[in-house]
């Protein structure tokens, strides 16, 4: 009988010759490349040899390629190739339906084989519980305050069983209920992919994936409003401050999630460090959580130095358990649970947690905000990046001179740590600028560091972490974090709200503001601003600003105080500036308009030297002499004319309009200096109060009136032209931007040097418009961000025409 071992030292090794130079990489990084061709790319390499036929067949790689190409309703055709071919309208006598697969020998790869393991393997017995989350029974809602709120996790049994759902949110009732309705999936790509229940019951019954398509549906009561009356918020987590906003307004909070055995949630904390509660219909799913600042074996966290977003790598809940949980010491592993149905499991705000599905899961979910984590909330939405690294992966987020910093001012006592060790090799971090590539021995260099202040220092407690905070970054000038739950002017209106609609917890939502807005440093500048122009104090009322705006906006009882920030300190003047030339116009023409535009009562700079606060009284004209040590202007200005005004602007913003967003607006970016302006406050609510709740016939008459007003406006006279200094902007964005300034626009074109700087302006802005209107955030629908290119002409001077009109003035 001939050896087996002999046969297969004799079998030939078809990987040298397969490959060629492609031998060397290893087999996972061939995998990831091919995940970056499109579907017909893929389908002509596997004609390219036999090892490359084996790469380019693998259902996981189809699968990505389907799920990244895929932007809508998704049916599922059998296998991911089939349904990738189908998506690419490819003809059916050529989707090799009846063709045999190949087979090779020669060849062996143990990353392959792991993978096709995870992707058959069952988990009918992969139930665990050490005990280590208590489960708790008709517990009160002080008892849970007291013992478990933002401490522990904890199983909670008896809160859904009156819920109708614990009867009727079974596979079979669903489907026959809403087997018809379309559900929005949860996959890695960041498409939005939808399944008819019906088909997804399907694609459940005839899957192998290893980490499968799962229905997570934020929007499942709007889709399916009846599954609204089969649950009720458990009397423990009904205090929610999100209730504050209307259903528009609001972030993502409530889910259904539906999905088959190996589906799961991946390691993560969730968004904003809000707090969540899951409730478990039908199935078994086994959980893992760590404490905050505890950051799980394989996962690495990416903290964006410009805005703070977090991005988490991290292998499937299955691999996870597979390949890096039998890694863990006992004293490492996470503590675990397996959720029974009818069973609630709480998630206090930070607590990474990781979720896997033994079975099929039928669950819904929601987060919330409430007294006990609303300032961890406020801290996670203020600028900057080093307090989100903190919060979520503790002092492995520290560089090299912040490490130093808590080293000598260690604020906890290691008799406070409840954490066990950690491991070099367990945890890394990286602070991770967008366009730098990573140090990785940096990161560990760090990670060492980290790992001895995490045993010394470390503390979920809202005092130490916000010790983290940049104080230089201001909440109205530096970029939003585009993973934010929620846009920026309306994180503002939400404190606003509250402020207005829950006077009895002020004292924390002051907290809160301060931390998100810094609002304590622009209520002392509202504070000075009253008393230099003998204004009653803010009331407790009026401490906040208001929601909507770019600019810290206060409504007192006679007036509104406006403080410029917004860009920097000369895109400020440039603000005020403007405004109040507008004003001086208006005054000379004696228009109509000023009938309904609010009385102008005091206007200046507030400054702060050597730590004591003082304002400069400014009328617009002319350069006030702490601006101009500043050097915001280089042409010499006359005393009596608007150094900030209209005409200055265009050309500020011609200079400007070819810097990122994220690029600082000018290099004079002080942040002591703060024009301001006091207007009369008008008598009324603002329209987005009442758009909604406005008759048809009102609506009509407002659009009249403002008709009317937009006309008195356009016949007010521009301000008087100064065009030596246009024609030196001219000249100096074509220098600058030999390939992209004033030549855009046509040589023989009749519209004047002036309009020509503002349409060079235009022509730079929509170069990036979709990141501008992106960064600009709500409420700008997505769909119409993508879109917007189609919307803008090419060559913009189409827009423009001069003409005549019988007075001999000249218009565009």
């Amino acid at each position: 009988m001939e050896n087996p071992q002999a046969q297969a030292s004799a079998m030939r090794d078809r990987r040298p010759d397969a490959l060629g130079s492609l031998k060397v990489l290893p087999d996972e990084l061939i995998c990831t490349i091919l995940e970056y061709l499109s579907p017909r790319d893929v389908a002509r390499l596997a004609c390219v040899s036999s090892v490359m036929y084996i790469f380019c067949n693998e259902e996981p790689l189809w699968m990505s390629l389907c799920v990244n190409k895929a932007d809508g309703p998704l049916q599922y055709e059998g296998s991911w190739k089939k349904t990738t071919l189908h998506l690419e309208n490819v003809p059916d006598e050529l989707k090799e339906g009846h063709r045999k697969s190949l087979h090779f020998d020669g060849f062996n790869s143990l990353f392959l084989y792991r993978r096709l393991y995870r992707c058959h393997t069952t988990l009918g017995g992969f139930s665990f519980d050490g005990g280590n989350v208590e489960r708790k029974e008709l517990i009160s809602l002080e008892e849970f305050y007291n013992q478990c709120d933002e401490r522990k996790p904890v199983l909670l049994t008896g809160l859904a069983d009156t819920w109708p759902a614990r009867r009727t949110w079974t596979i079979d009732q669903l489907s026959i209920k809403y087997g018809d309705t379309a559900f929005r999936i949860s996959q890695r790509s960041p498409k939005k992919i939808s399944m008819k229940f019906r088909d997804y019951v399907s694609y459940m019954n005839l899957q192998h994936d290893e980490d499968p398509l799962y229905i997570f549906d934020d929007k499942f009561g709007e889709t399916a409003p009846s599954l609204l009356n089969d649950y009720s918020v458990p009397q423990l987590f009904q205090e929610d401050f999100f209730e504050v906003l209307n259903r528009e307004e609001r972030p993502p909070f409530r889910w259904i999630i539906i999905g088959p055995e190996r589906s799961g949630a991946s390691w993560h904390v969730d968004p904003a460090l809000t707090s969540a509660w899951n409730t478990l219909l039908c199935g078994r799913k086994r959980w893992a959580l760590y404490p905050p600042g505890r950051v799980p074996l394989g996962v690495t966290v990416h903290v964006n130095e410009e805005d703070g977003d977090v991005h988490i790598e991290t292998p499937s809940s299955l691999q996870w358990w597979l390949d890096f949980y039998p890694l863990l010491a006992d004293g490492d592993k996470p503590i675990e649970c397996t959720q029974l149905p009818g069973e609630t499991i709480y998630v206090p705000s930070g607590w990474w947690h990781c979720v896997l599905n033994i079975e099929t899961t039928v669950a819904v979910t929601q987060n919330f905000v409430n007294s006990k984590n609303f300032e961890y909330v406020c801290l996670d939405m203020a600028p900057g990046y080093r307090h989100k690294g903190v919060c979520r992966a503790g002092l492995l987020a520290l560089d090299e001179d912040s490490f130093q910093d808590i080293q000598m001012n260690r604020i906890c006592d290691a008799e406070d740590l409840s954490y066990p060790d950690l491991t070099r090799k367990e945890k890394r971090v990286k602070m991770q600028k967008p366009t730098e590539p990573s140090d990785h021995k940096t990161i560990n260099n760090s990670a060492s560091r980290g790992y001895i202040l995490q045993k010394q220092g470390f503390s979920y407690d809202i005092d130490f972490l916000s010790t983290f905070l940049d104080k230089e970054r201001d909440h109205y000038n530096f970029p939003w974090s585009s993973g934010c739950c929620i846009g920026q002017r309306e994180m503002r209106g939400w404190l606003s709200r509250l402020w207005v609609g829950k006077p009895e917890i002020r004292e924390l939502i002051w907290k809160g503001a301060c931390l998100a807005l810094n609002a304590e440093k622009w209520l002392d500048c509202l504070v000075e601003i009253c008393s230099f122009h003998n204004l009653p104090p803010p009331t407790d009322d009026e401490r906040l600003p208001v929601g909507m705006g770019s600019n810290p906006v206060y409504l007192l009882a006679d007036c509104v105080v406006k403080i410029f920030v917004e860009g920097g300190l000369e895109s400020s003047m440039y603000s005020l500036g403007t405004e109040l030339e507008f004003y001086s116009i208006l005054r000379a023409s004696k228009s109509p308009l000023k009938n309904h535009i609010p009385e102008v009562l005091a206007n200046g700079i507030l400054y702060l030297e050597n730590g004591t606060y003082k304002i400069a009284p400014w009328d617009g004209k002319g350069v006030p002499k702490v601006i101009r040590t500043c050097n915001l202007i280089a042409e010499k200005c006359k005393e009596d004319g608007f150094s900030f005004g209209v005409w200055r602007k265009e050309q500020f913003e011609c200079r400007t309009a070819r810097l990122s967003i994220n690029e600082p607006m000018n290099s004079a970016g002080r942040t002591t200096i703060w024009p301001f302006i006091i207007t009369k406050r008008c008598k009324g609510k603002i329209f987005a109060e009442i758009r909604d709740a406005l008759f048809w016939e009102d609506a009509l008459n407002l659009a009249s009136f403002l008709g009317k007003q937009l006309h008195n406006l356009h016949l007010l006279p521009s301000p008087p032209l100064d065009m030596q200094s246009i024609s030196d902007t001219a000249q100096r964005v074509k220098f600058s931007f030999p390939n992209g300034g004033m030549g855009d626009i046509p040589g023989e074109s009749e519209i004047p040097q002036e309009w020509e700087i503002f349409i060079s302006t235009l022509t730079a802005r929509k170069r990036n418009i979709k990141s501008r209107l992106t960064h600009w955030g709500d409420p700008i629908p997505k769909t119409l961000i993508q879109k917007v290119d189609e919307y803008i002409p090419d060559d913009l001077t189409k827009l423009f025409g001069a003409y005549q009109v019988s007075s001999g003035s000249n218009y565009l």
